[in-house]
């Protein structure tokens, strides 16, 4: 489609068919949570579920196929590539109904999410609405990560992470969308393995359809389970948000690149300084004030962490600055080391 339609700010009653797509990869400890959540959905209307299986290296086609033979409503696409907006795509591809919302595998979704999002599409006029990425852990450490994604000292001031009042945005976490608007953009950009959602909204807002954020809808998130695949998740976000910055550079506005360049300043900062203040030990002394740069952000994250962690265990308050430091440091390595390539496409 050519050009911006107005969506109709109605749906069929009693309520319009729902699909929901959920890529998925390495998901056993939660997809069957996160399927049993959607399937029993507080929904007049019909509601189908296509997962998209990448190559799992664990259980998770074993526990999608006893998904669907156990329901008829859930389906499964293949995803060779195991990525993310090929998955998407392909979940799109096969779905029913004219409105599609996005879920994941290790998110929960509330018994009233689907209800709240038609109802919000149809109040609103929007062609993608979303809400708050309700960061939730069960393991100690998950529940230090889970603190850190919902303050602004770990992800900074996004609204669907430390919520905020309704109204239209840029992004929204995963979003449910009219599909007429995915196919007006032609669905998800399959060249960014991250940061797909926040490039198609900007195409969406681009062609005249509007992005809304309501904080009545809440997704339960599961955050990653241990240090290692915390700091990969931030890297690829850090390396993907610099192509975002790179492909549509009108987006960036000061407030944004203050947010952005934080961790990339922060990574820089405390390297050089730690250099200074080694090589101070050996050459002129004064090069040991470097060692100020990394004490001022040790002092900064524990500090922080100080207040940002009331109500935690003492076993996930004790962990948080470690959590902070590997979110920041990681989506900082991530931003500065960005390929080339993929910035220039």
């Amino acid at each position: 489609m050519d050009g911006r339609t107005d969506p109709p700010s109605e749906f069929p009653t009693p309520a319009p068919g729902v699909s929901v797509i959920m890529p998925v990869l390495d998901e056993e400890r939660h997809l069957a949570e996160a399927v049993q959540s959607i399937l029993a959905q507080d929904f007049a209307g019909e509601v189908e579920v296509v997962i998209a299986l990448g190559p799992s290296s664990d259980r998770t086609d074993a526990i999608a196929a006893d998904l669907v033979a156990s329901d008829p409503r859930v389906r499964t696409v293949p995803n060779p590539t195991g990525r993310t907006p090929n998955g998407l795509n392909a979940a799109i591809a096969a779905t029913t109904y004219d409105v599609i919302v996005r879920s994941d595998g290790h998110c929960v979704l509330p018994a009233d999410y689907v209800r709240t999002a038609v109802e919000t599409l149809a109040r609103t006029g929007a062609d993608n609405v979303g809400g708050v990425m309700a960061a939730e852990g069960e393991s100690i450490f998950e529940q230090a990560v889970a603190r850190a994604m919902t303050s602004r000292l770990g992800v900074g001031g996004a609204t669907f992470h430390i919520g905020g009042e309704e109204g239209a945005v840029e992004t929204v976490y995963l979003g449910s969308f009219r599909r007429a608007a995915l196919e007006r953009v032609g669905g998800y950009d399959e060249s960014f393995l991250r940061a797909q959602d926040w490039e198609m909204n900007h195409r969406i807002r681009e062609s005249g359809g509007q992005v809304w954020f309501t904080p009545d809808l809440r997704v339960s998130y599961r955050p990653r389970p241990d240090l290692r695949r915390l700091a990969r998740q931030y890297f690829e976000y850090g390396r993907w948000r610099r192509v975002v910055m790179a492909r549509h550079p009108e987006t960036v506005t000061r407030a944004s690149a203050v947010r952005y360049l934080a961790a990339p300043v922060a990574v820089l900062g405390v390297t050089a300084g730690t250099v200074a203040g080694i090589a101070g030990t050996i050459g002129p002394q004064w090069l040991r004030l470097g060692w100020s740069v990394p004490g001022a952000y040790a002092v900064l994250i524990v500090g922080g962490s100080a207040v940002t962690g009331r109500g935690l265990p003492a076993a996930a308050w004790v962990r948080l600055p470690l959590v902070y430091a590997a979110m920041h440091g990681a989506w900082g390595a991530g931003f500065l080391t960005s390929p080339r390539a993929l910035r220039g496409r």
